[in-house]
């Protein structure tokens, strides 16, 4: 099992749910926890442990994103007009590595960030090779011509446990894909229930 593997199952455990609803994670098996003390009976959790999962659940989500890059996403959801949770969930959608996700290119949010950083993606024509780099509506995707017919390409694109948003455009016959409009935490498709508003309480009070 890979390093990226093990983590993203590690995730799910720790959370006690299928964050990204794949039929493989170990929750599907068993609900409790990692470790020696996964299976003691859960107490109620105070408001912090609330918030805290809630921002762990989120980073994790998007490939385990370091604590330093999702406060300054995080900072500059709050300097936007309007609603900072929302704002957040926005951001987070128009990384490029979730886009590649999203569009099924890849079948999971780490695979996409290592097929942004091994240069396999143009965005309007151009090659990205940084899984942060942020798009902007009316921008198309692409995945290179002589990375079209990788394994982990022609796995995404036949996978059925997942479809493409409406907010995003793609085309599987030439591997394209247009972001049409920064989503809405309702328009996103998360398989488990995503509370950015406890993520905000809590970088409030921390």
């Amino acid at each position: 099992m890979t390093k990226r593997t093990s983590a993203k199952y590690k995730i799910d455990r720790r959370m006690g749910e299928n964050i990204w609803g794949r039929p493989k994670s170990p929750v599907n098996r068993r609900e409790y926890g990692p470790g020696q003390h996964g299976q003691r009976r859960k107490g109620k959790m105070s408001d912090f442990g609330l918030q805290l999962r809630a921002k762990q659940k989120l980073k994790g989500y998007y490939g385990d994103i370091t604590e330093k890059q999702f406060r300054r996403i995080y900072a500059e959801a709050e300097r936007i007009k309007g609603d900072t949770g929302e704002n957040l969930i926005g951001l987070l959608e128009r990384r490029l590595d979730a886009v590649i996700y999203r569009a099924k290119f890849v079948p999971t949010v780490f695979a996409a960030r290592q097929f942004v950083n091994h240069g396999h993606v143009k965005v309007n024509g151009q090659r990205v090779n940084i899984p942060s780099y942020r798009v902007k509506e009316g921008d198309v995707i692409e995945v290179r011509d002589r990375s079209k017919q990788l394994a982990v390409v022609l796995e995404a694109t036949g996978l059925g446990e997942r479809d493409v948003p409406e907010y995003i455009s793609a085309d599987h016959n030439k591997m394209t894909a247009e972001f049409t409009r920064t989503p809405t935490l309702s328009d996103v498709p998360y398989p488990v229930v995503m509370e950015p508003h406890l993520v905000v309480e809590f970088y409030a009070k921390n």
